[in-house]
């Protein structure tokens, strides 16, 4: 399988999952530091407070990179490192951090990628009531002119949220990330809604404000619907069934980009929520509905699915199954489907923005072989490539992630990195996958 000689090879990582220095240089606190305090929240009482030490050893792990041959590096700037309160005063300390980082990676020519948000929503914000509130979308507005007016001038690729999915799906209904919270469906769909408004002012404010000519799109998250066969039913039913809103969450591949990219909620979930519909202003949707660059899809696993009786789609669970260590099923054809379904939805070239896996990875004399993930890998960007070559346009591939982190509720315990981290002293090794990852990148060929 060749890949096109200007597809963009890149790996991705999160601000809270790996800076650490929480609380160094006049930083503020995040919804994932006060997750830290609440007991039997996160695997072990994990915290982010030191996590990969990113924050003092980024040229360490930028040479890392370089190493491995990255042509891109996604990462996301701490809301609350810049703006301690979340709004008002600028912490110059940590807006330079991220104006440094820039600068090495640019040196290494690596080309960075920056998420406005992944998920470390400032603390004393929630305090205020968080995406309950309507005035967050002002608030994260104003957080990313000060961004784009100190990074515009070397950065071009922005992404405003990553996987508004999960930090309002787990972080307001189920309570599993942070803030933890259990709301009922009405207030879920208001911190839906107002994320979809910050996207939206985001969006407007890099185009009015960029000193490059900026390419802007989101993270989506979702699992993809695989037909069980490619007959014509099949197909259809996958199709369907990938973009329908089915039960009340907004886990789902079409609440999000819908609005963003359509200008409009799906009508099947219009109707299923009704009475718990947000309130919609005049304007809203046209502050939403902006005008996006790629689609940045984080694609991981897929379900498959059969046309049944009526045509109804249908989850068919296979019984040869393998399953990573976060217990995700193994689905390579995802990587086909995913981006081949939607582009045909939305028109918009194709970003992997995310895409890996964890595997029990264990330090062996100075070695790691982790031939799981080495073959998860062949087995997932033959399916990309394949997308690729059957028309689907798609710019670039991100591996998650170029080095072990903190996994959110699951702390410490997964490790998804191709990069090991021994978090007792901080040193970093190449895993085997690493290897492979750089020889791919080398031939754009794999093998």
């Amino acid at each position: 399988m060749k890949f096109p000689k200007d597809f963009i090879w890149g790996s991705a990582t999160s601000s809270y999952q790996i800076e650490g220095a929480a609380y160094h240089d006049a930083g503020g606190e995040s919804v994932w530091d006060m997750m830290g305090r609440q007991p039997g929240k996160i695997h072990q009482g994990d915290t982010g407070d030191l996590a990969c030490d990113h924050y003092h050893r980024y040229k360490q792990d930028i040479a890392l990179m370089a190493g491995i041959g990255l042509k891109a590096y996604r990462f996301s700037v701490s809301w609350p490192r810049v703006l301690p309160s979340g709004e008002g005063t600028i912490n110059p300390k940590g807006l330079d951090f991220y104006h440094r980082l820039v600068d090495e990676l640019l040196e290494k020519n690596i080309t960075p990628w920056v998420s406005l948000f992944h998920w470390d929503f400032p603390y004393e914000l929630y305090c205020r009531g968080g995406w309950l509130n309507r005035e967050s979308a002002d608030w994260f507005s104003d957080y990313t002119s000060i961004v784009v007016d100190k990074l515009s001038d070397r950065v071009q690729y922005w992404i405003t949220l990553n996987e508004p999915q999960c930090y309002i799906e787990l972080g307001h209904a189920s309570g599993i990330h942070a803030p933890g919270l259990q709301l009922a469906r009405r207030e879920v769909l208001l911190a839906a809604h107002h994320t979809l408004l910050a996207h939206g002012k985001a969006v407007q404010v890099i185009r009015a404000q960029s000193k490059t000519n900026p390419m802007i799109s989101a993270s989506q998250a979702g699992t993809v619907s695989i037909p069980l066969s490619d007959s014509e039913e099949n197909m259809s039913a996958a199709r369907q069934h990938m973009f329908a809103v089915r039960d009340k969450g907004v886990f789902n591949n079409s609440w999000f980009s819908d609005p963003m990219i359509l200008g409009h909620y799906p009508e099947d979930g219009v109707e299923l929520y009704q009475n718990d519909m947000p309130k919609i202003l005049s304007g809203d949707m046209d502050t939403i509905n902006q005008r996006l660059d790629y689609y940045g899809a984080n694609i991981y696993s897929g379900h498959y699915i059969q046309s049944a009786a009526g045509g109804i789609a249908e989850e068919v669970v296979k019984d040869n199954i393998q399953y990573t260590e976060m217990s995700w099923p193994i689905t390579p054809e995802a990587l086909y489907w995913g981006p081949k379904f939607i582009y045909d939805r939305y028109k918009l070239p194709i970003v992997i923005t995310e895409n890996g896996m964890a595997n029990d990875d264990v330090l062996n004399n100075g070695i790691i072989n982790d031939s799981k993930r080495i073959d998860f890998l062949k087995q997932y960007l033959n399916e990309y490539g394949r997308a690729i070559q059957d028309g689907v346009p798609a710019l670039g591939y991100f591996l998650w992630s170029i080095m072990d982190n903190f996994e959110w509720a699951e702390g410490y315990s997964k490790r998804f990195g191709i990069i090991y981290v021994d978090y007792e002293n901080q040193r970093r090794t190449l895993k085997d996958s690493a290897v492979w990852y750089r020889n791919l990148i080398d031939t754009s060929q794999l093998s």
